[in-house]
């Protein structure tokens, strides 16, 4: 009747219809054990009361086995109720124990507890929210570290490149007009910059590669396959789906950038003779696959393996690694449907076949 007063009210008044009051889930625990335990030691009573059982004054020995089995009853009965009415906080509370908002989706299904759902929406919204939060900080820290990779490699190429190309011309000329016996010393001295110069640019690649800009995807996994596999002498095969959607800027450098770490932690760790790099699609999904022949066994990830995973919540992409001890280490990320921009005209040449180096 209030409420039906109060909507009339709103409606002759013209305000907003006041929002409803908030429950409480303390408030609504609290009664659903009092009306399980009023329930129990209801039926209780009911059954001592019809039953033709009696109880003497003093209590007589025979009757108390009734009056034991009785309170028994009453006992497990309470027990089952309760502990069936609060199974959701035993499931709520292991989902906080393993919660981790680098490996997003991890939610409790309500199971139709009345007012518990409640309590598990709530926490269901927590963690969407603070996924979303963690999501939001770690795009703008990998935005400002994307910046400042490329401030750097411009840095790298344009001034620190240039004045060791402008050096190696002068040790070249120094070189040309030198008398014999200076002339293997200056050479040695040439070599050195010109190694350091390839360095350099290395560095400069690495940081930003030009390659993913100017070519796109397929010809920077290429350049990286090749970069690895002369670095640290390992066999790589890559395969390259050539029918791969028009992907987004964010979605190529993603995909680059945890190709790039998973192959930096093989050289590092793996111990490996060969691992496969492959980017293919299956059902609408984008698989990026990274595996090898190593020796496995990574118990613990370190901070490689957990920005791999910050960089594919930014695409809402999954990232699993599966390492069981000598059978290699197989690292997998699945892009959903719908990540990939609208087809654009691109003239960027595209591999498409497998390769090996």
């Amino acid at each position: 009747m209030n409420e039906r007063t109060d909507r009339h009210d709103d409606r002759r008044t013209g305000r907003p219809p006041a929002a409803p009051r908030p429950r409480h889930p303390a408030r609504a625990l609290f009664w659903r054990l009092f009306v399980i335990n009023g329930l129990v030691f209801t039926a209780g009573t009911l059954v001592l009361a019809l039953s033709p059982a009696t109880v003497s004054s003093p209590v007589l020995l025979t009757e108390l086995p009734v009056l034991t089995v009785g309170l028994a009853l009453i006992i497990t009965a309470n027990a089952l109720l309760i502990r069936r009415s609060l199974a959701p906080l035993d499931a709520l509370t292991t989902l906080m124990r393993r919660v981790d908002l680098l490996r997003a989706g991890d939610r409790l299904t309500d199971s139709g507890n009345g007012d518990l759902a409640q309590l598990i929406g709530t926490f269901n919204e927590m963690l969407e929210r603070l996924e979303a939060e963690r999501s939001a900080s770690s795009a703008h820290a990998l935005a400002a570290q994307e910046g400042e990779r490329r401030r750097i490699a411009r840095e790298l190429h344009d001034e620190i490149g240039q004045s060791l190309t402008v050096a190696l011309l002068e040790l070249k000329r120094v070189v040309d007009r030198a008398p014999e016996e200076l002339r293997g010393e200056l050479c040695s001295a040439q070599e050195t910059v010109r190694a350091s110069l390839d360095e350099v640019r290395q560095v400069a690649r690495r940081l930003r590669p030009g390659v993913l800009d100017d070519l796109g995807l397929h010809s920077a996994l290429s350049a990286l396959g090749s970069d690895f596999s002369q670095a640290s002498g390992i066999r790589i095969t890559r395969d390259v789906d050539p029918r791969l959607p028009a992907l987004s800027e964010e979605v190529e450098l993603v995909l680059y950038r945890i190709a790039q770490e998973g192959l930096t932690n093989v050289a590092r760790h793996s111990r490996a003779r060969q691992v496969e790099l492959s980017l293919t699609e299956e059902d609408g999904r984008l698989i990026l696959r990274i595996a090898d022949d190593g020796c496995g066994g990574a118990q613990t990830e370190g901070a490689g393996i957990r920005g791999m995973r910050e960089r594919a919540l930014l695409i809402g992409a999954r990232l699993t690694v599966d390492s069981p001890p000598g059978g290699g280490t197989d690292v997998r990320l699945v892009v959903p449907p719908g990540s990939t921009s609208p087809p654009v005209s691109s003239s960027r040449p595209v591999s498409s076949s497998p390769h090996t180096w």
